[in-house]
């Protein structure tokens, strides 16, 4: 996270020197930053940055994807003349445990169309989910942890 904070840092410094202080050019100077910062990794210690950077961008693709289809099943669901459902709550063991991965797991979870994340428990052990088609909550569930989950644990380790 430090290292985005300087990458952002030094993107501002980029656009105040060049003098312009576009949307582009402060891209621009965001990723001459970020190779800036690739070249010299192994003076502070840091690990890959664009690495991270590339599992982020992995991970926001998987949303998007994600959103994608479920937003064609629940207007599929939503428009054909039976809608044959079974809404249900089912619980989900969460392998994350901080509470940033937790947060956004479930905010990944509630933003995708026929998915609400419901609560968490006591413990941050299991995360309750309620979904439009519960019929198999054993494939909901291996989806999530094969899907989001690991993607998450990827990104922010």
């Amino acid at each position: 996270m430090i290292l985005l904070v300087f990458n952002l840092l030094l993107a501002i410094v980029w656009v105040a020197i060049t003098g312009s202080a576009s949307f582009l050019n402060l891209v621009f100077g965001f990723f001459l930053a970020a190779l800036a910062l690739t070249v010299v990794r192994s003076s502070y210690g840091g690990t890959l940055y664009l690495g991270r950077v590339r599992r982020i961008l992995a991970l926001l693709l998987l949303f998007l994807c994600e959103l994608a289809k479920s937003a064609w099943a629940v207007a599929v669901t939503v428009m054909s003349p039976r809608m044959d459902v079974k809404p249900g709550i089912f619980a989900f063991p969460l392998t994350v445990e901080r509470d940033f991965e937790i947060t956004l797991l479930a905010n990944l979870i509630t933003l995708t169309p026929g998915t609400l994340s419901v609560d968490v428990s006591e413990d941050r052990k299991t995360l309750y989910v309620h979904a439009l088609d519960c019929s198999d909550p054993d494939a909901i569930r291996r989806s999530i942890a094969d899907g989001f989950e690991r993607r998450i644990m990827e990104a922010f380790r």
